[in-house]
């Protein structure tokens, strides 16, 4: 991970600005006939300039063969360890949505599914039901009650939503009842430590009241949680690296980590690239670090639409030129993952990496930003946790080390 005692030591401040700019689930796997992966096959001429007036690598974000959760794949993104800062899912879509979640409360991210009638999972996010519809869902949850123990319930979008309890005693080392497949019945709430039983009995009686509230729904009939956790009291990234940092994503999970590690979540409301590269202008002198997140290249690959994945990396590109005439000193392009289209899921295979600093950068052989590029790029292959520091010694942020 990136050495934050030698991070703080010699960062230094200066007018030049960093951009990381991240397309969820960005690598993928070359298809048949041509060869070429969804970044390859995508029209992205101004991500190939910036490739050959840049340079390219790619990047691992947990270990070799290691597929990445979202969580972890980000925090691996800002410099933090994910295998040293274990950091449950539930936290972070509970803090992207604005839920206060104290030292000893537990949160967990939960989805609505679809149970048939023996109670097996026939859709794992409910039909992806539209946020206008889960809203009444949500309401049922919040009238349940448990004694001893505060509840909250949030709808973060579309199936997706967070719960928050608070009381005595809470420990979050809870296993996901997640099964991650249907045709099977969603696990029941098992603690994976003896500390964490009173909690875990706790949460599977609220389960069983929801799916009794739930029961007459047509989609959203059931419950799956994951990513049992608390505050994680990461250290700051303003503090380390010496800059005032800026978050720009639609999603809440990403929102989430951003704030716990200390950035200033920017809000908007349209979700395109053309719309945060606008809030990236509007608020460009306010801050010296944007790291702008664009969703749709992974769920266009978990849907495993090969063409809409492509396409969405090229909206990315076509809205490019608002980005770059803000002229900032580092851009770096990548994913926190791979998700090909052909596996419907995010995958182990190492993260395309563009990094573009004028004047700094040592300028490589590669031509075009994808996948086979940047396994032949001048950056060879680095975990994602190398990126920070790159980041500002291009910036030109971190001073020389020793006389």
């Amino acid at each position: 991970m990136a050495n934050f005692d030698l991070m703080r030591e010699l960062h230094v401040k200066n007018d030049g600005k960093i951009v990381l700019l991240i397309m969820d689930g960005l690598g993928g796997l070359a298809s048949a006939p041509d060869g070429k992966t969804e970044l390859e096959a995508a029209e992205t001429p101004h991500l190939d300039r910036l490739a050959r007036e840049g340079t390219l690598g790619q990047v691992v974000p947990i270990a070799r063969g290691i597929t990445p959760g979202s969580g972890p794949a980000h925090l691996a993104l800002f410099g933090y360890d994910p295998l040293f800062y274990d950091v449950g899912r539930g936290v972070m879509e509970g803090s992207g949505i604005g839920m206060h979640i104290g030292e000893g409360d537990v949160a967990a991210r939960a989805n609505f599914c679809t149970l048939d009638d023996q109670g097996n999972i026939t859709d794992r996010r409910a039909g992806r039901i539209p946020t206008e519809e889960a809203i009444p869902v949500v309401e049922k949850l919040k009238q349940i009650k448990l004694p001893g123990v505060k509840i909250d319930v949030q709808l973060v979008r579309e199936y997706r939503f967070a719960v928050v309890m608070r009381g005595p005693d809470l420990d979050p080392d809870i296993e996901d009842t997640d099964p991650q497949k249907t045709g099977v019945p969603p696990r029941k709430v098992t603690a994976q430590s003896p500390g964490a039983e009173h909690t875990a009995r706790l949460f599977q009686q609220w389960v069983e009241a929801a799916c009794e509230a739930l029961k007459d729904e047509p989609k959203a009939n059931g419950i799956t949680l994951r990513g049992f956790s608390t505050d994680p009291k990461l250290p700051k990234f303003p503090e380390i690296y010496g800059l005032n940092p800026a978050c720009i994503a639609v999603y809440p999970m990403y929102r989430g980590v951003s704030k716990l590690v200390g950035m200033e979540i920017l809000k908007f409301e349209q979700e395109s690239p053309e719309a945060e590269f606008t809030v990236a202008r509007q608020h460009w002198d306010d801050y010296d670090f944007f790291f702008i997140h664009i969703k749709k290249v992974d769920s266009r690959g978990e849907d495993g639409d090969f063409d809409a994945k492509a396409e969405v990396i090229a909206s990315v590109d076509r809205a490019l030129p608002a980005l770059l005439e803000l002229e900032p000193a580092v851009i770096a392009v990548t994913g926190d993952h791979s998700t090909p289209s052909q596996l419907r899921s995010h995958s182990w295979h190492p993260v395309p990496f563009l990094l573009w600093a004028p004047g700094t950068v040592r300028i490589d052989a590669q031509k075009v930003f994808g996948e086979t590029a940047c396994a032949q790029g001048g950056l060879g292959t680095l975990p994602t946790t190398d990126i920070m520091p790159l980041l500002l010694a291009h910036a030109k942020r971190l001073r020389k080390y020793g006389a």
